[in-house]
């Protein structure tokens, strides 16, 4: 499955742990995986690269049927769900392109007031400093 796929095997494995895939086990313990366990994989790669969690990832693969192989109407019914994802990753992209020369040009490194790190200010409510680099002060909001 490792060579098929290109997924390291230790990920294979953790992703069999979570329940995601799943294989048989040969007499000498080996791994052996279903045919239909290349697409469950090659999803979750896809749903990793749209920006998913492996939670996430669980719940839409939970929704797949596991009595055959899911068709190409499961994968595209799943993947419509994405699409407002995929839309507010490529308006930040594209935000980030637009926004790149002028913070590079710029040279302020400011949190504070950075249009890449911190748009529209919106971090002012949060007080001065490094807020995004105060993982305690998240918690304590």
């Amino acid at each position: 499955m490792a060579e098929r796929t290109g997924v390291a095997t230790s990920a294979l494995r953790y992703w069999e742990d979570l329940g995601l895939i799943g294989s048989e086990r040969t007499t000498g313990n080996q791994r052996r995986y279903e045919r239909a366990t290349i697409r469950r994989v090659s999803f979750i790669r896809a749903a990793q690269r749209v920006g998913l969690s492996l939670d996430e990832i669980g719940e839409a693969l939970a929704r797949l049927p596991e009595s055959r192989t899911p068709t190409t109407a499961d994968w595209a019914r799943l993947s419509r769900s994405w699409r407002g994802r995929l839309d507010a990753q490529i308006r930040s992209i594209e935000r980030l392109r637009d926004q790149l020369d002028s913070c590079i040009g710029c040279g302020c490194l400011s949190l504070g007031s950075c249009a890449l790190s911190n748009p529209d200010d919106a971090l002012a409510a949060r007080g001065p400093g490094a807020v995004l680099l105060q993982p305690e002060a998240d918690a304590d909001r």
